[in-house]
């Protein structure tokens, strides 16, 4: 599946995000910034994510997720 495509499920989900999507194969790595994740645990941050692309992981289209969410400070922080 196409980065692009994969993003824009995510946007569906968590429209007010900023979507990155890194693929290897069928490995997916997906970062999502924004600020519906304040306040959130890492595992409740996750399951957002999952939850926009679970149908993709089911039917076998997505065969490994690396879900990463940040609110925009963490992400800045990050950034250096």
């Amino acid at each position: 599946m196409d980065p692009t495509e994969i993003a824009e499920l995510v946007r569906q989900e968590l429209p007010d995000c900023q979507v990155e999507v890194q693929v290897d194969g069928n490995h997916y790595m997906v970062v999502v910034i924004g600020d519906v994740f304040d306040g959130l645990s890492t595992i409740k941050r996750q399951q957002m994510i999952n939850k926009a692309l679970f149908h993709k992981v089911m039917d076998g289209t997505i065969h490994a997720l690396h879900p990463k969410a940040f609110t925009p400070a963490e992400w800045a922080e990050r950034q250096g």
